[in-house]
């Protein structure tokens, strides 16, 4: 079975996100983050590290006693 692709990193898509709409940094993680925060379930089982973004994982409410 051939190994997977490490994944770019969040900094090295931001740039190319920054680069390819000419805005900055900062605008291309905002943009980022979002796309994030709207992963499937499918994709952050296959991509742990979107979990880092805060947003991503809705934490279980704590309303049983």
């Amino acid at each position: 079975m051939k190994a997977k692709a490490k994944h770019r990193g969040f900094k090295a898509v931001q740039a190319e996100i920054a680069k390819k709409q000419g805005i900055s940094k900062e605008r291309a993680g905002a943009i980022l983050a979002a796309s994030a925060r709207k992963a499937s379930p499918a994709a952050i089982k296959a991509n742990p590290r979107l979990k880092k973004i805060s947003g991503v994982v809705k934490k279980k409410s704590q309303s049983k006693k």
